[in-house]
């Protein structure tokens, strides 16, 4: 009976046309018509697009007389009421998902009420409440809105610990003018350079709907200027090297916790430099271990080379924390890390 009722669960959600599902890790094309060039840095300025208030994080129980089970939903803005909805059952990326089953399905918003429907069911948004129906009509349960917070936002510093931004001025990288109204934006270098670390930083995405793909608030923090972890809406996609906690053309994370834009988020990084020989030549390979807003996403990545296009080139020489400007505007906040002897 179970397997029955998750299958009717599913069905719900998919909501049975097969046009509706996206190919895996793919937003559909933006189109002239829905490209208004949104890029909100702040909840006051998203709060002027009706679809923010309606793009988030969801989760529920979902069943009948026979039983019930937990789902979590992430849903997509992509401009002018065009959405994505992502279902994963046992509960959202980090918090409960299965890692097996989850549903994509496209829907649309008028009047601030978002609707998922098909020929097998209805799932309708309003007012931060969820409602999923079966085929017949008949409710199945309701997921609420959650905001998540990463257990280690707002993390001090402990004592020996290089303070590379406390909201007080930019001083520490090389650009400091990028500090703004009690933070740091994108495009900004330590004048600091370090060999092995720990590092804990905080950022904040963009709200761009209408962009795609590496158009939606790029950026990148990277290791000592040669190695990359990515930072991207990434928001509801599979999770690849390319995009949020990836490390960039080496290893994708464990599981995509990137949460909505304009929520904050947090990196925290263990990271060994690459040893090199006295004639320069690599003995060993820099290894990386991050947590992505406090879930473990990669544990001792072996980095074989140095991203493309990074500042700077694999070599024995301590290098700076680069966050890049890929055009995207991006926030940053309580950026330190502690030194470790290297071995």
């Amino acid at each position: 009976m179970r397997s029955f009722f998750r299958s009717a669960v599913l069905l719900s959600l998919t909501l049975c046309a097969s046009s509706a599902l996206f190919v895996a890790n793919r937003l559909p094309e933006a189109t002239a018509a829905d490209s208004k060039g949104i890029a909100a840095i702040t909840i006051e300025e998203a709060k002027k697009d009706p679809d923010f208030a309606i793009q988030g994080e969801y989760e529920g129980e979902l069943g009948d007389a026979d039983g019930k089970e937990k789902w979590g939903l992430q849903v997509i803005a992509l401009g002018d009421g065009k959405f994505k909805a992502v279902a994963y059952s046992g509960g959202l990326p980090g918090a409960g998902w299965d890692k097996e089953k989850k549903v994509e399905v496209d829907g649309s918003a008028t009047n601030g009420v978002a609707t998922f429907n098909g020929e097998k069911g209805l799932a309708t948004i309003k007012d931060g409440v969820a409602t999923i129906k079966n085929p017949d009509g008949k409710p199945l349960g309701e997921m609420k809105k959650v905001e998540r917070k990463s257990p280690t936002i707002g993390k001090k510093s402990p004592e020996g610990a290089v303070v590379l931004f406390d909201g007080k001025n930019g001083d520490a990288f090389t650009d400091p003018k990028k500090f703004v109204d009690g933070l740091m934006s994108q495009g900004i270098t330590s004048t600091q350079k370090f060999q092995d670390f720990s590092l804990h930083m905080e950022f904040l995405l963009s709200y761009v709907p209408a962009g795609r793909g590496q158009g939606r608030a790029n950026s990148g923090c990277y290791m000592q200027g040669r190695y990359e972890v990515q930072i991207l809406d990434s928001f509801g996609l599979s999770g690849e090297n390319n995009e949020c906690g990836g490390i960039y053309t080496i290893a994708k994370p464990a599981v995509n916790m990137c949460l909505p834009p304009l929520a904050w988020q947090t990196y925290d990084a263990d990271y060994t430099a690459a040893k090199f020989d006295g004639d320069k030549k690599k003995t060993a390979n820099a290894k990386l271990t991050v947590r992505h807003n406090g879930v473990l996403i990669h544990e001792n990545v072996e980095l074989p080379k140095g991203t493309t296009a990074a500042p700077v080139a694999e070599g024995p020489e301590p290098g700076p924390i680069y966050i890049q400007d890929h055009g995207n505007p991006i926030r940053f906040r309580n950026i330190w890390l502690v030194e470790k002897k290297s071995r």
